[in-house]
């Protein structure tokens, strides 16, 4: 078989090139632009496959195995202000905190000096009896078919981090302290993750699966030190013009209450004299998203490519 296929495969990439930085060579034929990190969307209700800021897979199953590797050390804050609206260009927060105490430095426009007392961070603030800031962790994870392969960012809304267990099903943080009753820790086990059905808005909840064997864990400790999963479980906010801020585009696109539907303009009256109809314009069709199952997700992971915004 070609060794080419190893060029599209990153578990055969030689050694020297697994921990290697963008080549001059590589930044000028890019353009110097580097690729985004590789995430699950839980945007819709759906699980998503997204690299470099684009939507790879859409995947059948309303659930998916991991295993946890890193976590955010706290939950993080993000402001917008104004309306979310899906057809405008996206923009960075307004504010924004890492640590969920105070603004960052880089915030312009702090809403308050700290967030407990921040004014957006009152019931009502937001659309119906919501929060305008909204709470977020993100977590690191592996796929469970695919524990040597890609660490993946998983960025969770306060609906799949807060609250008591329903039926056996738990929120992030009572999923684990119910582990942690037993002795065990996150990385120590398979996690399923499935959406609550029964929600308005895209909520997930964590059940254990299994246990990993004693190798498997050692990977997910050094995948849990890497450079990937210190990136996965960062804040970084762009506040450049111009710029798309993946970090901007999750929590918008994800977190964000539905807009209201927009009111309809009436119809302009017919004129007396009809014109002549202009022709037609033919719209092509975007490429829908592959759809998926589960067990495909680490060879598609595998497959990802570098594909720019």
């Amino acid at each position: 078989m070609s060794n080419n296929v190893a060029l599209f495969n990153p578990s055969q990439m030689p050694s020297f090139a697994k921990n290697a930085q963008p080549s001059a060579l590589a930044l000028t034929l890019g353009g110097g632009c580097t690729v985004g990190g590789k995430r699950i969307s839980i945007k819709g209700g759906v699980f998503r496959l997204i690299a470099g800021g684009k939507e790879i897979a859409a995947i059948e199953e309303r659930y998916l195995d991991v295993v946890i590797a890193a976590a955010a050390p706290k939950v993080s804050r993000t402001y917008y202000s104004g309306t979310y609206d899906p057809t405008a260009k996206a923009t960075p927060p307004a504010c924004w905190s890492s640590d969920g105490d105070k603004p960052d430095a880089k915030v312009k426009e702090p809403q308050a000096t700290n967030c407990a007392t921040c004014p957006q961070n009152v019931s009502g603030s937001g659309q119906g009896n919501s929060k305008a800031c909204r709470f977020e962790r993100r977590l690191a994870v592996v796929l469970a078919n695919d524990i040597e392969g890609d660490v993946l960012q998983l960025p969770l809304p306060s609906t799949s981090i807060f609250g008591d267990a329903e039926n056996g099903n738990h929120p992030l943080h009572a999923y684990v302290k119910a582990l942690a009753a037993q002795g065990i820790s996150p990385d120590m086990v398979i996690t399923r993750i499935k959406f609550d059905t029964n929600a308005q808005h895209p909520k997930l909840f964590f059940k254990p699966q299994g246990w990993l064997t004693e190798d498997q864990f050692a990977v997910v400790q050094e995948k849990g030190k890497s450079d990937d999963a210190v990136k996965a479980i960062t804040l970084t906010v762009s506040q450049t013009d111009g710029v798309k801020s993946e970090a901007s585009v999750a929590e918008q696109e994800e977190f964000a209450p539905a807009p209201a539907p927009k009111a309809k303009k009436a119809a302009p009256k017919a004129e007396a004299v009809e014109e002549e109809a202009a022709e037609p314009t033919v719209r092509k069709e975007k490429e829908a998203p592959t759809q998926v199952k589960t067990n495909d997700l680490a060879s598609l992971a595998n497959a990802w490519g570098a594909d720019d915004e």
